[in-house]
Parts: C-alpha cells; structure tokens; sequence
C-alpha cells in the first residue's frame, strides 16, 4: 500500500512538473509554404537554418512552395556514370572483344567457370547409364 501512496495525486506520465522559466529559446522564424492543392501553412525555423524552398505539405503530402522566395537555381547535372561507361575509358572495343574471345576459349576448355559448364573430355556420353540390369 505504501508503494501506491507515493503515486497518489500526481497523473503518472500526464503532466509535466518542469516550467519553462529561465529558458531562452533560439530566435526563430516562420516560413510561410502554398501547397499545390490550396492549402497553406508555416513551419517555425531557427533564425540561421537554409531555409529550403520545397517542403512536403502535412496535410496531403503534395510539394509546396515557399510563398515569399524566389526558386533557386536549377543545378546542372552530371549525367551519372554507369560501369560501362568506366570500362570505356580504360579499354577500346577491340579490346573488349580479344579479351571476351580469349575467356570463351578458356571457359569451353574446362579451365575457368564452374563444373557444370565443362563439356565432358572422355566418352561422347554426357550423362551415364540409367538402365537397371535384373
């Protein structure tokens, strides 16, 4: 019984028993955002923040933009490099296909590559007898 005369008067987890005296916030802003859809709110910034121009919108997640700035600079893109593209720049396509013959020679002749790709050196046969004898 102890135990619960502790809890008793105070909402466990409810309120908070700490004021906000003495505390100094950081200067803030608000940013005012237009939806695509009409819709239109603020998010509070700290004063210093890059303030981005698209934000998603609380209510139906559709881009919005920022009411009072100017769209910023369209950044151009360098077209992204793909692992041919790095291939290319180190070997020529003759290259590439000496290279690519001299492996298939290899591969048929058993030297590289797994097992099961082999063609079978002995008997003309590539499976063995199945055939039961009584």
């Amino acid at each position: 019984m102890s135990e619960r005369a502790t809890l008793r008067g105070s909402r466990l987890g409810g309120t908070s028993f700490e004021d906000e005296s003495g505390i100094e916030f950081a200067p803030r802003q608000r940013v005012n955002y237009d939806c695509a859809n009409g819709h239109q709110f603020e998010i509070p910034m700290a004063a210093e923040a890059d303030v981005p121009f698209i934000w998603e919108c609380p209510r139906c997640g559709a881009e919005s933009r920022q009411r009072d700035a100017e769209a910023p600079e369209s950044k151009l893109d360098k077209p992204a490099r793909t692992h041919w593209d790095m291939l290319l720049e180190r070997r020529s396509i003759a290259e590439l296909e000496d290279i690519l013959s001299e492996r298939l020679e290899l591969l048929r002749a058993g030297a590289i590559g797994p097992a099961h790709l082999h063609r079978s050196r002995g008997s003309g046969s590539r499976t063995g007898s199945k055939s039961k004898t009584a």
